[in-house]
């Protein structure tokens, strides 16, 4: 089951598409038992009931998981109106329901689409939110509800795909791209207080995380056929390309070589030389990445963050 002892240990990313009723960490394990690698790890949890894309990090590209993580992710939910449920999703004990045919889909559409921008939210009970150290879920299963306190996150964008209204229980199709941290069901519950009625999540699917999405994604028996017949290898993606979002320069002369010695990097041996202060992902002249590096405009240097060594494939931990 383990990888070949051919060519050097796989690493990169590789795009899941997580089946339903897997936990990610059950689909973290069976990718580990596939390709035989120790060092693996998600880029943020789906709900048992919810498909789609689980970025998975393998070797090296596990020290990026932070930045991967923080990144704006995409989903494909269904609300229902007229039902609430105590889990915020049609998995839950239903707790009110009402009938909702007075909504017509301008009235649904404009409190949709009210919620773009910065906004709070309450955690759910069935969240891994941790307080005084127990995640919410596992009181939530003990019939334990407490006082949760509103985060801000913010929904990038709403794409409305369908109303089915006037209807008793009506439903809204959308597509929305939100922050790290979003609850989706939330979002749905809170959509219904705005419009007057009880409201639960349906439906959900994450089509994007990490910039990689559907297209991106391999199945779990695509995975374990692929290492099969040792073609696997081509389907990771390096995890600093996915960081498109994160400027990049490229050092030159002796620059490479004190950058990987952890030593400060001056601006003047860098093309571009930053213009902003922030991590900066540098790079070789022959296009080798050499690591996440900081900003310092005052100092005109970019301190070393994440050091990678390109002839180390082997396992280096940060000192």
């Amino acid at each position: 089951m383990s990888h070949s002892s051919k060519g050097p240990t796989p690493e990169g990313v590789l795009a899941v598409w997580k089946p339903a009723g897997w936990t990610s960490h059950d689909v973290v394990a069976k990718v580990r038992r596939i390709i035989g690698v120790k060092r693996i790890g998600h880029t943020g949890t789906l709900d048992p009931a919810v498909t789609g894309v689980l970025p998975i990090c393998v070797g090296r590209a596990t020290r990026m998981v932070e930045y991967l993580q923080e990144m704006p992710k995409t989903y494909e939910a269904t609300l229902r109106l007229g039902v609430a449920t105590d889990t915020e999703d049609l998995t839950g004990r239903v707790v009110e329901e009402r009938d909702a045919s007075h909504l017509d889909a301008s009235a649904i559409s404009e409190a949709v689409l009210s919620f773009v921008g910065d906004i709070e939210q309450v955690p759910p009970m069935v969240s891994a939110v941790k307080v005084d150290g127990k995640r919410l879920y596992e009181l939530a299963r003990e019939g334990v509800t407490i006082e949760r306190k509103a985060r801000p996150v913010t929904i990038h964008d709403i794409r409305i795909r369908e109303i089915e209204a006037p209807l008793p229980q009506p439903e809204v199709r959308f597509v929305v791209r939100c922050s790290k941290g979003t609850y989706i069901r939330t979002l749905c519950a809170d959509i219904g207080r705005k419009l007057g009625v009880p409201a639960a999540m349906a439906e959900l699917r994450r089509v994007e995380s990490a910039g990689l999405g559907e297209s991106d994604s391999l199945t779990l028996e695509a995975i374990a056929e692929l290492q099969r017949e040792g073609s696997l290898a081509d389907r990771f993606i390096p995890a600093d390309t996915l960081l498109s979002a994160t400027p990049r320069t490229v050092a030159s002369g002796a620059a490479p070589l004190h950058a990987l010695q952890g030593k400060p990097v001056a601006f003047r041996d860098l093309e571009p030389q930053p213009d902003r202060p922030g991590l900066w992902r540098l790079y070789r002249e022959d296009g080798v990445f050499l690591g996440l590096f900081e900003a310092e405009r005052e100092r005109g240097v970019l301190r070393a963050v994440k050091v990678f060594h390109p002839d180390d494939g082997r396992e280096r931990e940060d000192r």
